[in-house]
């Protein structure tokens, strides 16, 4: 039996379980077993890396493995990002006009 760590970060908590699976486990049933994954989660739709590399779930995980489920992002970080600095030059537009 080989030892890893599965995680998950929720929006108000973070997740973490050590599993022991046989080797040639792979990353989905090293998730299914971990009882990490939210109910109602699609597996499938979420991205799932090792050590912060993207990874497929038929990969098999290796001893010492920190196996990472990744949420679906509610908003495109570069579209966020532009949002904010139009609303910084308006609000900053706004007040010089005062």
């Amino acid at each position: 039996m080989i030892e890893v760590e599965v995680v998950y970060a929720a929006p108000a908590q973070q997740i973490c379980a050590a599993v022991s699976v046989p080797p040639g486990t792979t990353l989905r049933v090293a998730i299914q077993a971990s009882g990490v994954l939210p109910r109602g989660a699609d597996l499938e739709a979420m991205g799932v890396g090792v050590f912060g590399r993207l990874r497929g779930l038929d990969e098999s995980v290796s001893a010492g493995d920190r196996v990472e489920l990744y949420r679906p992002l509610l908003a495109d970080p570069k579209q966020a990002r532009r949002q904010r600095v139009r609303a910084k030059k308006r609000q900053a537009a706004v007040e010089s006009s005062r």
